[in-house]
């Protein structure tokens, strides 16, 4: 099968490895047992976090949203654009000072393991706004947008929609029938 035509790729900040280890560290003084490990986590943090942002890839293409990411275990995720509901963007204390964001993608129906809904979070997109705007313009050209789907026979007076008018209508008539029965 052939590739899949990349219309965008996101490249990702080298502060996100910064990022990382201040994480980890916060977690690790907070815990107090595990203040011990400070040191060892700083040295090979380093080495981990910029090895696994060298495994962190996400592209655009004309009907999907592929994710790529892990070292050791790798990932990829391929999300349809017709099944993106959101794209969050997340900042946190550490990433305001550091000025990084964190795109979070949600799909329909989907919890995707996370306490926040989100299928996949992904953390340190150069110029995020951009890339998320590609996204969201792709998939409304893709899907096409609530509006252009509309025709204008659609719309009844006061900017009702003649759709709900046939559900409301057909809902009185099966009401009657049961009525009647």
């Amino acid at each position: 099968m052939q590739d899949p035509r990349i219309l965008e790729s996101a490249t990702f900040n080298q502060k996100v490895c910064t990022y990382w280890l201040l994480s980890g560290g916060f977690i690790l003084l907070v815990c107090v047992v595990t203040i011990p490990l400070l040191v060892p986590w700083f040295i090979f943090g380093s080495l981990v976090t910029r090895r696994y942002l060298d495994h962190v890839a996400c592209s655009l293409t004309e009907r999907t949203l592929i994710v790529k990411k892990g070292w050791i275990n790798r990932i990829e995720k391929t999300i349809p654009l017709e099944k993106i509901t959101d794209l969050a963007l997340v900042q946190g204390p550490i990433m305001r000072v550091m000025g990084l964001h964190g795109l979070s993608v949600e799909t329909a129906g989907s919890t995707g393991g996370t306490s926040s809904g989100a299928l996949v979070t992904l953390v340190g997109i150069v110029d995020v706004q951009a890339f998320r705007d590609s996204v969201l313009s792709q998939r409304d050209r893709l899907m096409g947008t609530a509006e252009s789907a509309r025709t204008p026979e659609d719309a009844g007076p006061d900017g009702e929609d003649r759709v709900l008018e046939d559900i409301r209508d057909t809902v009185r008539r099966i009401e009657r029938h049961l009525a009647d029965r």
